[in-house]
């Protein structure tokens, strides 16, 4: 009697394993069916992503056509704005956003105060010093890439009245003309005091004297 109560003990613990094995198993098999779905969906975005980018990198040599579209963009956004008569808080933040793009345009990328004074300024400060060209803080590319993307999101969240918030637009105007004075009289001083220009023209070229004699007739 002893020897069967224990075989159906075992038995008993043999069953019970395997059936949780079979769930186990079978939870996997459901986890991987899950799991699944998300590396799908994540690929196709990457894939998405890759066009994207490829079409940034052929776009990249074409600047004065890329702003055209970028200026189009805005004179659609600013039409827009003015006919619906709104989102005139979402106008000043993107005014705002476009105003820290163009200073950090301007600005170079290491700032000259922040040297030491034995080192000097980064920047060449005379004429016959040698060509460096001024490396900007925020290179022209990813300015147009930043502000392009503001301006489409601007336009996104004019098709939300969320925000629409009610407020009296010339006091935003007249604050954003105080602020951009402000912030390029001091940008201005800037580049008086450390003597830089953020545009580079190009490294000085000679050229060799030209022949002005006629050949002689043989």
């Amino acid at each position: 009697m002893e020897l069967s109560r224990d075989q159906a003990l075992w038995n008993s613990a043999t069953t019970t394993s395997n059936c949780s094995q079979d769930r186990m198993s079978e939870g996997d098999s459901v986890g991987e069916s899950i799991h699944g779905k998300p590396s799908t969906i994540g690929s196709f975005f990457t894939r998405v992503g890759q066009i994207y980018q490829s079409w940034l990198d052929r776009s990249t040599p074409f600047s004065i056509g890329r702003w055209g579209v970028t200026l189009s963009l805005t004179a659609i956004y600013m039409i827009r704005v003015y006919i619906l008569q709104g989102w005139y808080i979402v106008t000043y933040a993107l005014g705002i956003y476009h105003l820290n793009l163009f200073i950090a345009f301007l600005s170079p990328k290491v700032d000259p105060s922040m040297l030491d004074e034995d080192e000097g300024p980064a920047l060449p400060t005379k004429q016959n010093e040698e060509f460096r060209p001024f490396i900007r803080r925020l290179p022209e590319f990813k300015f147009w890439h930043s502000a392009t993307k503001g301006i489409v999101i601007a336009m996104i969240c004019t098709f939300f009245e969320a925000f629409n918030v009610p407020v009296f637009w010339p006091i935003l105007v007249m604050y954003f003309i105080m602020l951009f004075c402000i912030t390029m009289k001091r940008q201005i001083k800037h580049m008086v005091k450390y003597r830089y220009l953020p545009f580079t023209h190009g490294k000085r070229t000679y050229r060799g004297k030209e022949e002005t004699g006629k050949p002689f007739a043989s």
